[in-house]
């Protein structure tokens, strides 16, 4: 069986990180299937997903590996094509991927005691986002 729901919010862009957690929580709750995974997936190429402890910390650390590895001040060649300024956000969502699969059983994600899914913004402006979360597996 496998059912489809969608997370709608507002970012900030530059590295803003959005807890998907409760929602994927609620999804798979509300959902008629009792084991099975749950994938999240961003349909954007300047967004990415993944699994990281959502405390302050990390909410500064992650937005400054990023800098470091891609580097918001240079010009990318994808610039000079869209002149939008935002080449580097592309290259950080092709690092991070747009997706995660997160296994679940009796309606219990099976995640780490201090790990949560989060979807990561590296646009350079604030979006209108959509997460699409698909659900596989054995209904009740």
């Amino acid at each position: 069986m496998v059912e489809t729901h969608s997370v709608k919010f507002k970012t900030k862009g530059d590295g803003s990180i959005v807890d998907l957690t409760l929602d994927m929580k609620e999804a798979v709750a509300n959902s008629k299937i009792v084991s099975g995974t749950i994938t999240a997936f961003v349909p954007g190429s300047t967004g990415g997903i993944t699994a990281i402890e959502h405390e302050p910390g990390l909410l500064k650390d992650v937005p400054e590996l990023m800098e470091k590895l891609v580097p918001s001040d240079r010009a990318y060649q994808h610039d000079e094509t869209w002149h939008d300024g935002n080449g580097f956000a592309h290259l950080r969502a092709a690092l991070i991927g747009p997706d995660i699969t997160v296994p679940f059983n009796d309606k219990q994600l099976l995640l780490g005691t201090w790990q949560q899914v989060v979807f990561l913004d590296f646009d350079n402006r604030s979006r209108e986002r959509e997460i699409l979360l698909q659900i596989v597996g054995d209904p009740d």
